[in-house]
């Protein structure tokens, strides 16, 4: 039996984002999919069909893949493609795998010898590295710092002298409605000559980025909150 592939299919990065134009060739890939697994089923369609995807979804499953996916769940998604399907994963916004939990389903997939096949598309942390201007030859992502205040201090202080070390810089997120919280966070604890980029909503109308000092952050007005960010810092 011919085994499928898992395809990792990047998706635009906000509802306002400029079109995908992906080659012709990825979207006949994609339309080869048999079955679908996403964040949410509903903005997933509106994606495909803004790609050009040409299949009927009447008979297509878009399978939820979220926090609350158990691992069983998981294991039979792949042994869809272990029988010969197709699959593939859509982030909600950007590349799926990464900060997603699309990767359970890829290191399980490898686990079975499948192919993964990651696609063509934007993603915003590479995007906001390339318009930082911090070291872009060595760098690190956290993910999600900690929720409480004291926790997240601690592990600013252990990123910034990270930095500090091995002149590396270090990329880190957070819940949009958290932003304004860690921004504050940032300033109380970083060093002033520590260099703290911000993207926010990038392809977007309003896309944002900016790279100061902390001193000068200190100084300067920029609303955060409810925006997709991406933190980046490089201490000196």
């Amino acid at each position: 039996m011919t085994l499928g592939k898992v395809y990792l299919i990047p998706s635009m990065l906000g509802p306002s984002s400029p079109k995908l134009n992906i080659p012709s060739g990825q979207l006949e890939i994609i339309n080869q999919v048999d079955l679908f697994l996403v964040e949410k089923a509903k903005s997933a369609r509106r994606f495909l069909r803004s790609i050009g995807f040409d299949k009927s979804f009447d008979d297509l499953p878009f399978e939820e893949l979220n926090k609350r996916t158990t691992m069983a769940d998981k294991l039979a998604f792949v042994q869809e493609a272990v029988g010969g399907k197709n699959i593939g994963i859509i982030s909600e916004a950007g590349c799926p795998g990464v900060a997603d939990p699309g990767a359970d389903i890829v290191k399980i997939a490898h686990e079975f010898q499948l192919e993964v096949v990651p696609l063509i598309g934007p993603s915003s942390l590479l995007l906001a590295l390339m318009g930082s201007g911090l070291n872009g030859q060595s760098f690190a992502f956290v993910g999600y710092l900690p929720r409480e205040s004291k926790d997240r201090i601690k592990s600013l202080q252990q990123l910034e002298r990270t930095s500090r070390q091995f002149k590396q810089t270090q990329l880190f997120i957070e819940t949009p409605y958290r932003n304004t919280a860690m921004f504050q966070d940032i300033l109380k604890t970083c060093r002033p000559d520590t260099l703290l980029h911000i993207s926010m909503n990038l392809t977007l109308p309003d896309a944002f980025q900016r790279t100061m000092t902390i001193s000068e952050w200190n100084t300067t007005k920029v609303d955060l909150n409810k925006k997709p960010a991406v933190f980046a810092i490089l201490s000196l």
